[in-house]
């Protein structure tokens, strides 16, 4: 669809949607650009504060994923006519406490009425033109890190379906919770080639596009992927997201033959995260100079798929 769209091309806009990056980036001078994005969902947890500030932290990732600095931003709330206002309150004292954990201001907001409960947020932040953190910026031979770990979905269907241990709930609302904002600047002091946020696509369908737009292959050590605790059980407990069952559909035809690696483990790299981790590239010299990150794989060159399992 969004190839037959016209184009009207603009020299100030550095990063619009054609590379499916995280955010837009539009240049008001030579020193500085803002970078803008939106996000917003349901609730995945049943505390309304909690998913506010679930929402917040979620918002804000895709800022950091292009190397900048939040300033301000717009709620957007889809809340039903007659329900509760009470936890309306809590859903917008959460996501303000984070916004103010990630010092960045909340204007205002639009609410509209709707049955099914959405919140989340439009930000703005800061950036210099030149240290944009593009998802095409992966070089052959790059190191990968990764900076949560992955289970998000799988744990969040088993918490509706109620066979979600409470030790893997409260392990993915703390890494849901926790902003990238400590991995960006860590990130920006070192020579960081590329970086996107894993999120709604899954680590899969999200280092697709980073791939794609940099014309490389990502290569993965699955064994080394950090993992939620509690994530695989769900999975073998048939807690399959919609969500993972379409990034599998869309994205495995894009990975090398992974008959060798174990069926849950893999559904788990198609998991939709919720405010998930940033998938860094940088020289590998630099690879350990970010502890806050793991390890997973390395950048080589382009072949017939644009991402190798092993």
């Amino acid at each position: 669809m969004l190839g037959a769209l016209p184009r009207f091309p603009n020299p100030n806009v550095l990063v619009g949607f054609d590379a499916a990056d995280d955010a837009g980036v539009y240049r008001l001078t030579d020193d500085l650009a803002l970078v803008q994005t939106v996000d917003f969902f349901t609730p995945i947890v049943d505390d309304p504060f909690t998913f506010g500030a679930i929402a917040a932290a979620n918002s804000l990732s895709d800022v950091y994923a292009m190397g900048g600095k939040p300033i301000s931003a717009l709620s957007i709330v889809a809340f039903p006519a007659g329900a509760d206002t009470d936890i309306l309150e809590e859903i917008l004292r959460g996501g303000l406490e984070k916004m103010c954990e990630a010092d960045c201001a909340v204007l205002g907001g639009h609410t509209v009425n709707d049955p099914e409960i959405k919140f989340g947020y439009a930000v703005t932040g800061t950036i210099h033109p030149a240290r944009i953190k593009a998802n095409a910026g992966a070089q052959a031979g790059d190191a990968i890190l990764f900076t949560k770990a992955l289970g998000t979905g799988v744990i969040g269907t088993a918490l509706k379906r109620g066979i979600a241990a409470p030790a893997s709930v409260e392990a993915a609302t703390k890494s849901m919770l926790t902003l990238n904002r400590q991995a960006c600047e860590a990130m920006l002091r070192l020579n960081a080639h590329g970086c996107t946020d894993v999120t709604g696509f899954g680590l899969i369908g999200h280092a697709r596009e980073m791939a794609l737009a940099s014309n490389v292959t990502l290569e993965f050590d699955t064994a080394r992927i950090p993992l939620l605790p509690g994530a695989l059980d769900a999975v073998r407990a048939g807690a399959i997201p919609a969500g993972l069952r379409n990034n599998k559909e869309f994205a495995s035809c894009a990975v090398e033959d992974s008959q060798s690696i174990d069926p849950a483990l893999l559904d788990l790299l198609y998991d939709p995260q919720t405010s998930g981790g940033l998938l860094i590239t940088l020289p590998e010299s630099e690879a350990a100079g970010l502890p806050e990150a793991t390890r997973i794989g390395t950048v080589g060159p382009r072949n017939n798929k644009l991402i190798r399992l092993k």
